[in-house]
């Protein structure tokens, strides 16, 4: 059982968002993450979703909210709807393109009910442009962006789950517009749009890599650059246990280290930076990192400058000593799960019990500054 640091237990919001009202429609994947973010850091999000939908309160996606039912074809919903936005710092929505606008709840309805709320849109291809109706999934958005085709094997490329376009390039900034959209709006008391699409947030994050290929040290293709599993020196080795471990001894001095360690006294490793060295010389890695256990690496080389770690499961990943030290994993519902990051040292996140609500009484104390 691990331990449940104080922050999990928090009934009411301690984290630097607090006071900030957040209406989420419900969908899946960075949105709710997005607003998952937000919760942990204070924000009060209150969810809609559709009636009968049997939201799983414990699930760690939808953890902190208040969740409401109600449809949204009705128009009497509608109108209840935006008396609560009337009250809203932002609202969070995953729709295609078009969606909203038909119920009723575009931008320019919203905003002239509440002109400084921040209207936050979560979608793959962007609310314009040739694909922005089509659907995708993260595996297309990271596609057209270079990433997906930089990743994997020489063979070819390999999904790193939905990491880069659903949470990366789709919820991280779709929380980093709107909160710069709030800060701004804090200033100038108008709100706006944040149009947040996984290809454009995707592209984004490719952004030092197209400038190492304009400088001519990054080359078309996968295994073939020092990020990328080609170099010996950033990888994953296989060990005699079956078990993998990582390492990214980059610089002349962790790479030093690692020779130290491993006991690569061969000239051939001087060598460190010849691309046509390192095929021969990840094969020697092959081979030596598999005379020993992932246990007896660890001993070894973790902890020191080699940059090395053990690569482990999701089952694994919450024992490791260093992540249980800093609670970096919490239990809740009987779930293992991220606890709230990153982490403030005067407002605190927290995990807050979601709970079914209604409308009207949301919608009344947000009137009332309760």
């Amino acid at each position: 059982m691990l331990d449940k640091p104080a922050s999990q237990t928090a009934v009411r919001a301690s984290g630097p968002l607090t006071g900030f009202r957040i209406v989420e429609f419900a969908g899946i994947g960075p949105g709710p993450f997005a607003c998952m973010l937000l919760a942990d850091m204070g924000a009060e999000v209150i969810t809609l979703d559709r009636v009968g939908a049997g939201k799983n309160l414990k699930a760690v996606a939808t953890r902190g909210r208040k969740v409401i039912e109600l449809d949204l074809k009705n128009k009497a919903a509608v109108s209840e709807v935006l008396e609560l936005l009337g009250h809203a710092d932002a609202l969070i929505e995953g729709f295609r393109p078009g969606v909203m606008e038909r119920l009723g709840l575009g931008p320019d309805v919203v905003l002239a009910r509440n002109p400084k709320l921040v209207y936050g849109r979560m979608t793959g291809w962007g609310q314009d442009g040739p694909l922005a109706n089509a659907a995708g999934h993260d595996i297309n958005y990271i596609s057209i962006t270079g990433a997906l085709a930089a990743i994997g094997t020489k063979e070819k490329p390999v999904p790193p789950l939905n990491l880069v376009g659903d949470f990366g390039g789709g919820a991280l900034y779709l929380v980093v517009g709107v909160l710069a959209a709030l800060l701004e709006a804090q200033k100038s008391g108008k709100g706006q749009v944040v149009d947040t699409a996984m290809c454009d947030g995707a592209a984004s994050l490719m952004s030092m890599f197209y400038d190492m290929r304009a400088q001519g040290r990054w080359k078309e293709g996968r295994d073939q650059n020092f990020l990328d599993g080609g170099a010996h020196f950033y990888g994953v080795y296989e060990c005699s246990c079956g078990n993998f471990i990582s390492i990214g001894s980059i610089e002349p001095q962790f790479y030093a280290l690692l020779r130290q360690h491993a006991g690569l006294s061969d000239a051939d490793f001087d060598a460190q930076m010849d691309r046509k060295a390192w095929p021969a010389l990840k094969q020697k890695l092959v081979e030596v990192f598999k005379t020993k256990s992932r246990a007896d690496w660890c001993t070894i080389m973790e902890g020191t400058d080699i940059c090395f770690a053990p690569i482990l499961t999701m089952e694994e990943a919450p024992k490791h000593p260093h992540m249980a030290a800093r609670n970096v994993f919490v239990e809740r519902h009987g779930v293992t799960q991220p606890a709230p990051a990153p982490r403030f040292s005067r407002t605190p996140s927290a995990i807050r019990e979601p709970e079914l609500a209604s409308i009207g009484d949301v919608t009344a104390a947000w009137k009332t500054g309760k």
